[in-house]
């Protein structure tokens, strides 16, 4: 489409609700190595390569069970033990999938991610 945004549309930001902010940003630090930018004591902004895309929000529970964040690993092994390294659970091992091979883990609140590779 002549003129268009590639943008619209698109997914840009994506907010997780925590319950302890501290402990969130250390773990998401210690298993990925995201930084953040901090907003005062209930919200940090998850940094990207060119601006934010996401962030942090405290709140009192967490929901679970909605849209399910994957993110990609070079090394599906080793993301594995760096979440359980830095406190997360590990919800489903590792498994093979028409696309390659994933598993799925719980942060410190509760929320479920995953974490997929090419075979």
């Amino acid at each position: 489409m002549a003129g268009s945004n590639l943008n619209h549309h698109r997914i840009n930001y994506i907010e997780f609700a925590v319950i302890d902010l501290a402990k969130a940003k250390t773990f998401y630090s210690d298993a990925f190595g995201w930084g953040f930018n901090d907003y005062g004591p209930a919200y940090a902004g998850i940094k990207g390569e060119t601006g934010e895309v996401g962030g942090l929000r405290t709140d009192a529970k967490v929901i679970t069970g909605g849209p399910l964040v994957i993110l990609y690993s070079e090394n599906l092994e080793s993301s594995l033990e760096q979440i359980k390294a830095a406190g997360g659970e590990i919800s489903k091992s590792i498994y093979t999938f028409p696309g390659g091979r994933r598993f799925h883990f719980k942060d410190p609140s509760g929320n479920e991610l995953a974490v997929w590779s090419e075979k």
